[in-house]
Order: structure tokens, then C-alpha cells, then sequence
């Protein structure tokens, strides 16, 4: 009986991340290609993909930088679709846009002990809209493992240790609880 439940256990290692990674791929295709119903399947995905990257080159090359600008300024002004614009595209900023803002990633010491630190990522240099390159402080976002949260601070910059890694991997390891291994610094 220890023997099955051993080899149960290998198995459910080998089984279970690829039935879930399925399952969740699955789920997604099913609910992003219901968002357009149409009768062959894929097709609503399609549509989709096409129709946002349509936007995204009409965006870059037909309207300009001041139209978009404006038009940015005038959501940003509006009370209540303030807030859920400007967080949904602040996140967007930082995982996909042109400023990404998880690309510096940082070990930092936050308290006392030396010998415990956090890992992080730099997204900002000092505090505020015009904060200045010289600032004694950074803000530091540490993310939860298995979780899409965490929690920023301004750290003193003596406390915060740049590690030359690549930051996806960075990012994967704390998202992963230290679980996924970092094999290597990146090739100068």
C-alpha cells in the first residue's frame, strides 16, 4: 500500500500541473471565444486577437500622441472611472508597456536583522510624480507568492541590494514561493 500511494503521489507531481494548466487554458477559450458567439469555434478568439491588434496599430500610427494624451486626461478626470482606468492601466504600464516597471529586481533588507531579506522589484525612484533620480529612497513593490498582490515600501536606498538576474525569472521565483530555481545571471 505505501508503494501505490508513493507512485499515486509521482504521478499526481506529473499529472496535475498539465491538467490544470489545461483546464485553465481550456476555460479561457471557452469564455474569451463566448464573448463574440459565433458558430465555428475559435473564431470568436480570433475576432478578438484581430480586432485589438487592429486598434493597437490605428492607435500608434493614425492618432496621434496629443489626441491620445487628451483623451487620457479627460477619463482621468471623471471621479469613479478614474480610479478603475488608471489602476487597470498603471498595471499594463508595468507588465507589457513601453515602461515596464518589474524589469530592475532588487533584494531588500527591511528590517533590522541583516539576515532576512525580501525580494523585489524597483518601480520607482523615490516617491511622487517628480521624484528625483537622487532620491534617498525607493519604492520597492514585493510581491506575494501564489497570489497577485503584494505590497510596496519606500526603502532607503542602503537597503536594497541590485541582483543582476533576469527579472521574469526573479519574478517567477517569488511567485512560485522559491519553488522554481534561478539557473543563472544573464550573458554580458
Amino acid at each position: 500500500m505505501t508503494k501505490f500511494i508513493k507512485y499515486f503521489l509521482q504521478g499526481l507531481l506529473v499529472v496535475a500541473p498539465i491538467g490544470i494548466t489545461i483546464y485553465v487554458l481550456y476555460e479561457t477559450f471557452i469564455v474569451l471565444d463566448g464573448l463574440i458567439p459565433l458558430d465555428i469555434p475559435g473564431l470568436g478568439i480570433l475576432v478578438i486577437v484581430l480586432g485589438i491588434s487592429l486598434i493597437g496599430f490605428i492607435a500608434n500610427n493614425l492618432i496621434s500622441e496629443r489626441l491620445r494624451s487628451w483623451l487620457d486626461r479627460q477619463i482621468r478626470k471623471a471621479p469613479v472611472i478614474s480610479l478603475i482606468y488608471t489602476a487597470i492601466t498603471d498595471v499594463l504600464n508595468a507588465l507589457v508597456g513601453e515602461k515596464r516597471s518589474f524589469k530592475y529586481p532588487v533584494m531588500v533588507q527591511l528590517f533590522d536583522d541583516p539576515g532576512v531579506k525580501r525580494i523585489g522589484f524597483v518601480t520607482h525612484r523615490g516617491f511622487g510624480k517628480d521624484a528625483d533620480l537622487e532620491e534617498e529612497y525607493l519604492t520597492v513593490y514585493c510581491p506575494h507568492s501564489y497570489a497577485v498582490s503584494g505590497c510596496i515600501y519606500l526603502v532607503a536606498k542602503e537597503r536594497v541590494e541590485p541582483l543582476d538576474l533576469p527579472a521574469a525569472d526573479v519574478m517567477k521565483y517569488v511567485i512560485s514561493a522559491g519553488v522554481t530555481r534561478i539557473d543563472e545571471a544573464p550573458k554580458k
